[in-house]
């Protein structure tokens, strides 16, 4: 079922967002990592893709060869892991990021022929160490680029990203909202957006989505905070913000990891109750491989 009908079924839900695990992970206990999860009825799991990475190898003369490492489990495997063990849409990400248009292309058909009627469709990211993107010889530039490709040749339902807290590489949310309703434009049915710790951040964006025309159904995106590091890592890394507020009372427990855990929990169960108050359709949760502290706050909001 495409996600687009699910949104308009008048019953709020939940959905997930899985990183394809490191290869030597088996498939058992790929889906074990899942199950726990699925006691709450989330209604598709997003798939996320990830450029190549580099790594070197030395040379008998004593010089390096720079080789592409994949250290991931393909998206396709995991899809095809999901959809044989779960009753659930599976919605894997298609970025712009190292692939050309034609590989991408390969990759629609693979999802087309295994039944697969959702897509997210991203730029990517950058690769470690370019100071902007730079797509493929024969690539995209851009994600509505992308978009309009895959609305002109295939029925996908097609979600795409958003940033409550402004995208980093846009000068002004003004931008950045006209980047999106650019990407609605090209045929993007929903939004799910970057995590965020702010609701009021969120129904700020929203507002202003709707002002400049955009439609579609915008969909929260959340992580339940579980340690410290991630006070650091986490803006660093999405350039995301985090309240003072969370902050204070993160720092207020650095001793006891537990009460850590236990607080950031609290933060995204409140979070996600004023969410579903609000009328959002669908609360989207990233798990980044720990399924403990999303089913925790599943337990209470669903």
């Amino acid at each position: 079922m495409k996600i687009s009908q699910l949104l308009n079924s008048g019953k709020p839900f939940p959905s997930l967002e899985i990183v394809p695990p490191l290869r030597g992970l088996t498939k058992d206990e790929l889906t074990a990592s899942i199950a726990p999860l699925m006691e709450f009825a989330p209604k598709y799991i997003n798939v996320t893709n990830h450029r190549e990475e580099y790594g070197f190898v030395r040379l008998p003369d004593g010089s390096f060869r720079r080789e592409v490492v994949r250290s991931r489990v393909s998206p396709v495997a995991v899809c095809a892991t999901i959809m044989s063990s779960f009753h659930v849409e599976v919605v894997p990400h298609i970025i712009c990021g190292g692939f050309t248009a034609e590989q991408i292309d390969s990759q629609l058909k693979d999802f087309h022929f295994m039944g697969i009627e959702n897509v997210m469709a991203l730029r990517g990211d950058s690769l470690l160490g370019e100071k902007r993107f730079t797509p493929e010889v024969g690539g995209y530039s851009h994600a509505d680029e992308l978009v309009r490709d895959i609305r002109r040749s295939y029925n996908y339902c097609i979600g795409v990203g958003a940033y409550p807290e402004k995208h980093f590489e846009a000068p002004n949310m003004e931008t950045d909202i006209a980047n999106l309703r650019r990407k609605v434009a090209a045929g993007a049915d929903y939004v799910i957006t970057q995590m965020f710790f702010d609701n009021g951040a969120f129904y700020d964006f929203r507002d202003r989505c709707r002002e400049a025309g955009i439609t579609v159904p915008i969909i929260p995106g959340l992580k339940p905070l579980t340690n410290m590091r991630q006070i650091e890592v986490l803006p660093k890394t999405f350039s995301i913000d985090i309240p003072v507020e969370l902050t204070g009372e993160l720092k207020r427990y650095s001793d006891d990891p537990e009460a850590v855990r236990r607080t950031g929990i609290r933060w995204c169960i409140s979070q996600c109750k004023d969410l579903l108050a609000h009328g959002v359709p669908c609360v989207h949760f990233y798990t980044m491989g720990r399924s403990e502290a999303v089913s925790a706050v599943l337990k209470e909001c669903f």
